[in-house]
């Protein structure tokens, strides 16, 4: 049974609050708190603010194009290889951040205004096993879905690190 979507206010709320509530989480930190990992094998927070960006790059160039285009046809990409392509992890916290936050903010310029049936436009995605049709609405959903996941893990990271 497929998982019941995120209402599109409560999509646009995690969307809009998560480069603040990062700001917040990261404002009593430094640059090398910031890029140490509590243990062994987890991720500092640089690595968790670079690894939401390149999910917001690949899943927020997808919500644009379905947007742009007609029924496009979308060539998955994972973020995971994605992120190879950018100097993201190699970036201090702060400046990736405000690099985050503009992204994010036009984003939101594109999705605020947006009615219902925008959010209904849908694309096909090819490569990553059998086609999959799915929407603006499933893209933005799991993008505030997984946002809200790392918010709990960079705070679990800098309580570790600043205690």
């Amino acid at each position: 049974m497929p998982r019941t979507l995120l209402s599109h206010d409560t999509v646009l709320e995690v969307l809009r609050a998560t480069p603040d509530r990062l700001r917040a989480l990261s404002a009593a930190a430094t640059e090398a708190e910031l890029a140490s990992a509590p243990e062994e094998g987890e991720w500092p927070a640089t690595e968790v603010l670079a690894h939401l960006r390149a999910c917001a790059d690949v899943w927020g160039a997808a919500i644009e194009r379905i947007l742009r285009e007609e029924e496009p046809t979308i060539q998955a990409v994972n973020p995971r290889s994605w992120i190879d392509r950018t100097d993201y992890r190699q970036r201090p916290f702060k400046p990736s951040l405000r690099s985050f936050t503009r992204q994010r903010t036009k984003l939101l310029q594109v999705l605020d205004p947006l009615p219902t049936k925008g959010w209904a436009r849908a694309a096909t995605v090819l490569g990553a096993g059998r086609p999959l049709v799915t929407t603006v609405h499933a893209y933005a959903d799991r993008m505030a879905r997984h946002e809200r996941a790392h918010w709990r893990q960079v705070e679990r990271t800098l309580a570790a690190v600043l205690d």
